[in-house]
């Protein structure tokens, strides 16, 4: 085990939870208010902001994408990738969750209360789309936010870095084959160059982007590393928030005719949360693994890459899209939900031991 991979595993888990992530339901909801605010007073602003367009890819949002996604790829060490025998079966259970349940569930439950259940409160002409925007935001997995709930769980951090990397890795090639072929279970159709091009430019460039810097900051010393981080780390959630309050200038009236519509959608994003970090969680205790690994396993097959789920809803259907409302709509129960189950685990600890 490499003394770079310890210690960037080591600080990446256990960095505390900042202002911003311990209350991001808060930020949002603000964003919700500012952005449909600014839509209904600014129109012309927000117009001129959604013509700015290259190849279907709006270049504000573009820009603030890299900047919200770049600084958490760069806390990733794909060197860690060689502690994957460690904690075997723990990774073998990460990957299941993720890969081969997750989104198939959510595509289910997508299927099963917004083309069935809600069908009769949701506008017909985007249940399509609301369904993309979940499919999107589970084969997305957790990148950055899960070092925060191993923190708070006592998770093992090497653990928790290599399976970060893992995830990461795998999302790099399979993320466009999952989407497409989840969305055209779901009879949607989306073209494969647009999301071709969506994975290069906020998966693939991102990565080696933040990889080059991530080497280029270690070789100036863990403090240098460390303190560079402590600086741009906000820009990611500021970002972030700003594409929000974008979305929802956009989205504003939509949302003011149809306010049912955001507690609609949490309904299976909640659900999906609670059943894979339970099935995780139970399946690591099943194969033996320890608390401090069945923690971060189970945390981040219930957390999401909201951040890319975000982006690729929009580049995909639009700012206008019921897809990219139903990735904010994730943004917008994460942090109290994912609470809820840090909690749970941490509470369980006794029973799980006992096993």
């Amino acid at each position: 085990m490499s003394a770079q991979c310890e210690v960037t595993g080591k600080r990446a888990a256990g960095a505390p939870m900042s202002v911003f992530e311990r209350y991001l339901t808060v930020w949002v909801l603000l964003c919700i208010v500012v952005g449909i605010g600014l839509g209904r007073f600014l129109p012309g602003v927000f117009q001129t902001i959604g013509r700015m367009q290259v190849a279907q890819v709006n270049l504000p949002v573009g820009l603030l994408i890299w900047v919200m996604i770049i600084p958490m790829l760069v806390k990733v060490d794909f060197g860690a990738l060689h502690e994957v025998r460690q904690h075997a079966k723990g990774i073998g259970v990460t990957l299941f969750v993720n890969w081969l349940v997750k989104p198939f569930s959510m595509a289910f439950l997508g299927w099963l209360f917004i083309r069935q259940l809600f069908a009769p409160w949701l506008p017909p002409d985007q249940i399509d789309s609301y369904i993309a925007g979940l499919i999107l935001l589970a084969a997305a997995p957790c990148t950055a936010m899960v070092f925060v709930w191993s923190r708070l769980t006592g998770g093992d951090p090497l653990f928790t870095l290599t399976q970060v990397a893992l995830n990461d890795s795998i999302m790099v090639v399979a993320f466009a084959p999952l989407v497409a072929f989840l969305l055209g279970l779901s009879s949607i159709i989306v073209p494969w160059d647009t999301l071709l091009v969506s994975v290069v430019l906020y998966i693939v460039i991102p990565v080696i982007l933040a990889q080059l810097l991530r080497k280029t900051l270690l070789a100036k010393g863990p403090q240098a590393f460390e303190a560079a981080m402590a600086k741009i780390g906000p820009w990611s959630i500021t970002a972030l928030l700003a594409t929000l309050v974008l979305l929802f200038a956009f989205q504003g009236e939509a949302i003011l005719r149809q306010p049912l519509v955001i507690a609609l959608l949490a309904v299976p994003i909640l659900i999906q949360v609670l059943f894979n970090s339970g099935l995780a969680y139970w399946l690591n205790r099943a194969v033996g693994e320890k608390h401090s690994v069945a923690c971060p396993s189970a945390l981040i097959g219930a957390s999401n890459f909201f951040e890319l789920a975000v982006a690729a809803a929009i580049s995909l259907f639009g700012f206008n899209s019921g897809a990219a409302l139903a990735t904010v709509v994730g943004v917008l129960i994460e942090v109290p939900v994912m609470l809820l189950v840090v909690n749970v685990v941490n509470r369980s600890k006794g029973w799980y031991e006992r096993g």
